[in-house]
């Protein structure tokens, strides 16, 4: 461990705050610990520290370090600072019932117990989180814990697709055991370790160990409906198992990616988690409006799901509302769920020309990589007796040439300028604010792209005709 507690004792920010311990006794608890000794860097230390006035403390740590104090939380005495680098920061609280020991026996598992006494410099193992970490096992520190906080539960699935590290039967046992109460905590609280479980390489594997414990349909009840479809003439893999395997290449064409899509997918976009934890979410959620429009054709036997894509993206906007998601993390959700057919269909089409691709670019507007990874990730899930190597070779090859395209020319792409804006629409038209302004902008939008409308005389009269067309 001598390599580990080196790392501690170089590190800056433990640095800084030794000085100011002044003989109180602190210890580093948690991710932090946690990643460390899985050879992963983490930007947030989360301290215990024994004294009387914990707010105090942090509070004077924090101005003698040139960072920004947040109250976190007063009443559970949770305190934040945050460097000024605007990355790290510390967690600072006291101890549950001033008793060390007690605060991390009450924690989930045993790799999220081991601390790391600052002052005596040495780690302290009270639930056996080191000798799992190196046999690479999950394991819970007591069942009353997640009864206690049902949300735990979760926190197995979002460990298991950061690590890959196997659960214990006992914490399969207890989740089977305790799935329905996994809504209990506040939505917040499930979204935070939901996004956190996509961003896990492991994310597939983690999605079916929840379906498996029931965990998954308590949480997104819709799948209840998505695992009714079978397989089919098109895809070898039953509904369910499409998506999840969606998610998987999606991890694969990631991990295969040159540094520039690598760079572009670890960015946080979205409130601080990587941008393909959300890429994986739309690939997750990209056929759930398959159910709705499901037939059968009764000459050929063919599966059909007309206009699912549509479908699927109106479905998604109530569950991620639901699930406490923002508007922006929606509406790119939706974009991906409603256009995931576009780049394929588009690249597929006999009369294909620079004038398309360019008109897609402009279209998905800052979603193009994103998009045509989704395309070839459904397409790479998808191999039905009817679908042969040679048709998910060329569809590939087209989408990774539409891809690569894009990243050589991307910044001749000019912005659509904007001729009209819902202001204007609603003194041209006499109408009050109201859902039919946004119709309009979209069909406005559409029309540019497809080069029937050039100045902003051209938009008038479009609005006006669109308004009496569709009164």
């Amino acid at each position: 461990m001598d390599k580990y507690i080196n790392i501690i004792e170089n590190d800056e920010i433990i640095k800084k705050i030794k000085p100011y311990l002044n003989n109180i006794k602190a210890y580093i608890v948690g991710g932090y610990v946690r990643d460390l000794l899985t050879d992963k860097k983490s930007p947030d230390r989360d301290l215990i520290v024994e004294c009387q006035d914990v707010k105090s403390f942090a509070k004077n740590l924090a101005d003698n370090l040139d960072a920004h104090f947040i109250e976190l939380d007063n009443e559970n005495k949770i305190y934040r600072i945050v460097m000024e680098d605007k990355v790290n920061y510390i967690d600072i609280t006291s101890p549950i019932e001033n008793s060390f020991e007690k605060d991390i026996k009450r924690r989930d598992l045993t790799i999220n117990a081991i601390a790391y006494d600052i002052n005596n410099q040495e780690f302290i193992d009270l639930t056996g989180g080191i000798r799992d970490i190196k046999d690479k096992k999950i394991r819970g520190i007591s069942n009353k814990n997640f009864e206690d906080d049902p949300l735990r539960l979760l926190r197995i699935f979002r460990f298991y697709a950061k690590t890959g590290f196997e659960i214990s039967p006992d914490l399969i046992t207890l989740a089977k055991k305790l799935h329905k109460r996994i809504n209990e905590p506040a939505k917040e609280r499930l979204n935070t370790e939901l996004i956190k479980m996509f961003e896990g390489k492991y994310c597939d594997l983690a999605l079916q160990k929840l379906d498996d414990v029931m965990i998954l349909e308590e949480i997104f009840p819709i799948y209840k409906d998505v695992k009714k479809i079978p397989p089919n003439s098109h895809h070898h893999l039953d509904l369910i198992h499409h998506l999840i395997e969606t998610v998987n290449q999606i991890q694969k064409i990631y991990e295969n990616s040159g540094e520039e899509i690598k760079t572009y997918l670890e960015t946080q976009s979205y409130g601080g988690v990587k941008r393909i934890a959300y890429l994986k979410l739309a690939g997750f959620m990209h056929d759930i409006g398959k159910p709705s429009c499901w037939t059968i054709e009764e000459d050929t036997g063919r599966h059909r799901f007309i206009k699912h894509d549509e479908i699927g993206s109106k479905l998604a906007e109530p569950i991620l509302k639901d699930l406490k998601f923002s508007k922006k993390q929606t509406d790119y959700i939706k974009t991906l769920i409603k256009y995931h057919i576009y780049p394929s269909s588009m690249v597929c089409a006999p009369d294909v020309c620079e004038k398309a691709f360019f008109k897609f670019y402009r279209k998905m507007d800052g979603m193009v990589i994103d998009v045509i990874i989704l395309a070839m990730a459904d397409r790479l899930s998808a191999r039905g007796e009817k679908v042969t190597e040679e048709m998910v070779n060329n569809n590939i090859n087209n989408l990774t040439n539409l891809l690569n395209n894009y990243l050589e020319k991307r910044k001749e792409i000019k912005p659509l300028p904007k001729l009209l804006d819902g202001t204007d629409i609603i003194e041209l038209l006499k109408i009050k604010p109201g859902p039919v302004i946004g119709d309009i902008l979209n069909a406005l939008n559409e029309a540019q792209l497809n080069g029937l409308i050039r100045c902003k005389e051209d938009a008038v009269i479009f609005v006006l005709m669109f308004n009496a067309k569709n009164s």
